[in-house]
């Protein structure tokens, strides 16, 4: 009886990873440096014009902030993101203000909650980001009056 049980669980341990597809694990840190950053923000600053969607994250349909991220990071990197931008500031290492680079990721506070929107820093103290309803994917500054008094913070997701 004991061996019959044996078998029994082995083979449902067997079983259990059939049909199923592995999920990349969230990122952590990209290593690839300067040429990394550079490929995530050429391809986000393509993107500038695109509609602005609620749960949008391709160029068909249009994006909503998250979702560009997750778009240009997978497209241009073949890396897969977290889907809202709460999950999203999670990832890589805090970054202060005043060393930002290329490809971190920039978030405010624009809903009384904290990490409710995301933009990809792209240099010179501007971000892109899909902002709102009505809206097209754009270039702003950082520090502009309604995004610097909203900054949550930065986090670096490559090396």
């Amino acid at each position: 009886m004991e061996r019959r049980r044996v078998l029994l669980l082995l083979c449902l341990a067997t079983l259990s990873g059939c049909g199923t597809t592995a999920i990349r694990p969230a990122i952590e840190i990209v290593d690839g440096g300067d040429a990394k950053r550079n490929e995530l923000v050429i391809f986000a600053i393509s993107q500038v014009g695109l509609p602005y969607r609620w749960g949008g994250h391709s160029p068909n349909g249009g994006f909503d902030c998250s979702g560009l991220v997750v778009y240009a990071f997978q497209q241009s990197l073949q890396v897969a993101v977290p889907r809202t931008s709460y999950a999203q500031s999670r990832l890589g290492r805090e970054i202060p203000n005043g060393e930002l680079m290329s490809g971190d990721l920039v978030f405010f506070n624009t809903t009384r909650q904290r990490f409710s929107h995301v933009g990809i820093y792209v240099g010179d103290g501007r971000f892109v980001h899909a902002p709102a309803a009505n809206e097209r994917v754009r270039l702003d500054r950082l520090d502009a009056p309604y995004w610097a008094g909203r900054f949550d913070g930065a986090r670096r997701l490559i090396a």
